[in-house]
């Protein structure tokens, strides 16, 4: 299967059924299906080779949806780019994954005209809802294509997307995923929100489209359900949307959701509406996850992957959330769930051999659901995928129910006087103090230890609470080996354009003037 024959899909169930609301502006399948089908058509005239990259400039809207959505149908590779990002930023991926096609808003017109006198390579330039010189009107560029599929053969090995890593140095690898990629990413989501035949399906894309917002909104559309678009994310807008629209899933991930919870009087929203609240793309805290249960009910739903094996790895369902009705224990709820039945999941040690249940390694996966390497970089690619396993940087075990815990990554590990401290355990602790909003745990030079135990802590509004307090909280729970020697507080922790915390570049504040790096 081809990406867009999930969309397919839900077009051939109804037509005429709304699949995208923005605003006061609602799109039906056929609408979405003629403009995609529209800009497959002219990127064909261009006579691009397969595979050619493209990539698409944009706040969350459906329209820029959709012309992802016709460069796939005409065979392209769609690059992703983050609104929030950088002008460095998009000019290393743009260069580094040879982008030669760019879709974009007059917005940010300015920040395109700097892009172009430093990437010669962008050969197709296309304004989604203006007219900018050097480039061309995309109402005007497709009035005259028709609304069918170009004769373009897809093929399940197909490139479909170059996705930049989270890297915070240097230019982020560009991961190769093909259509039968993402197909099985977007099946296993499909099988862990499940809907009876006539309930209806209500996706908010809150979160970028960009990243993991856009493919969960694939399972969705594919069973003709409408997908409602956040241009911004708004906590007070993102609720009220909930509300109005009836919305049965959407996801966020855990720094959003914890704004979210501070918001006043959110218990008194109506949310039994909501099916799935998907969470993930980083560790939760324990604490917080449960009072996101008391508060949004029984519909948590934790999925696992990262960008070489995108969200399918694993998942904690709604109901493993639960034992006999009752929360379950912080060690389940620590858990991101049991392994998927689309891919071999295993744990190794550092020879490649498999480790027996609950001995910590390496998380290794493998399966159709495993990148097809990094761009232009076949030797990181043969470090990453040994025999077929996709090595995934992450340390954890499996427990004797088979749930899968991860506890951390492999190069976030600190060794403290010989002693390894894995910082989401510090963190799980740090999170149920009332007063911190977030916290993040790095190892930070040390004569004596080598490295030592810090915690850099981003308080509530109003929240107060000593240095001396959180450190003897964990040593009252992990002991002193684990316990933060000191502790930091700042304003903002510093975070990706998706949310999740920088822990490289709040260690390399620490570690900028040592003599060795561990």
């Amino acid at each position: 299967m081809a990406i867009t024959d999930f969309f397919d899909r839900g077009h051939s169930i109804n037509k005429q059924a709304t699949a995208f609301v923005l605003d006061e502006q609602h799109w039906s399948f056929d609408d979405a299906y003629g403009i995609s089908c529209q800009v497959a058509q002219a990127l064909a005239g261009l006579g691009l080779p397969k595979e050619t990259r493209a990539a698409v400039l944009s706040a969350n809207h459906p329209e820029s949806w959709m012309c992802v959505l016709g460069l796939w149908r005409a065979g392209l590779a769609w690059v992703p780019l983050n609104p929030r990002s950088s002008l460095q930023d998009h000019q290393q991926l743009l260069q580094g994954f040879d982008v030669e096609v760019l879709f974009f808003q007059d917005v940010f017109s300015p920040l395109v005209a700097q892009l172009q006198a430093h990437c010669p390579q962008l050969q197709h330039l296309i304004c989604l809802d203006g007219a900018v010189d050097g480039a061309v009107s995309l109402p005007a560029w497709i009035a005259d294509q028709p609304r069918t599929p170009p004769a373009v053969t897809v093929d399940p090995e197909d490139l479909a997307a170059v996705m930049p890593t989270g890297g915070t140095t240097g230019i982020p690898k560009g991961v190769m995923l093909s259509h039968r990629n993402l197909g099985v990413s977007i099946a296993f989501s499909i099988m862990n929100n499940q809907y009876e035949a006539q309930e209806p399906i209500v996706n908010l894309a809150a979160a970028p489209m960009t990243h993991t917002a856009g493919f969960l909104s694939l399972p969705a559309s594919a069973r003709g359900g409408t997908v409602v678009v956040l241009a911004k994310p708004d906590p007070a807008v993102l609720l009220e949307t909930i509300e109005r629209h009836k919305v049965t899933e959407f996801f966020l991930p855990p720094t959003v959701i914890y704004r979210l919870l501070e918001i006043p009087n959110i218990r008194e929203r109506d949310f039994s509406s909501l099916r799935y609240f998907m969470y993930g793309a980083a560790p939760m805290s324990v604490e917080k996850l449960k009072q996101a249960l008391s508060v949004f009910g029984p519909v948590m739903l934790q999925g696992y992957g990262q960008t070489e094996a995108p969200g399918a790895i694993a998942s904690l369902r709604p109901g493993d959330h639960f034992v006999n009705g009752e929360v379950a224990s912080d060690e389940r709820l620590r858990a991101c769930g049991r392994p998927s039945v689309l891919n071999a999941l295993a744990i190794l040690d550092d020879e490649g051999r498999p480790l027996e249940q609950g001995q910590s390694g390496q998380i290794c996966v493998r399966g159709d659901i495993v990148m097809k390497g990094y761009y232009n970089k076949p030797e990181v690619t043969a470090e990453t995928i040994i025999d077929g396993w996709l090595h995934t940087g992450d340390v954890g075990h499996l427990d004797a129910e088979g749930f899968l815990h991860i506890t951390d990554r492999k190069r976030d590990v600190i060794i403290s006087g010989g002693f390894n401290v894995y910082p989401s355990e510090v963190e799980q602790v740090l999170w149920t103090h009332p007063a911190v909003l977030d916290c993040a745990v790095i190892g930070v030079p040390d004569d004596n230890w080598g490295e030592a135990v810090k915690a850099v802590i981003e308080l509530k509004p109003g929240g107060a609470v000593s240095a001396e307090e959180l450190i003897a909280l964990c040593k009252a729970e992990l002991g002193s080996v684990k316990a933060p020697k000191t502790v930091d507080f700042i304003d903002l922790l510093p975070r990706s354009a998706v949310g999740k915390v920088l822990k490289k570049e709040i260690r390399e504040a620490y570690w900028r003037t040592a003599e060795r790096r561990i």
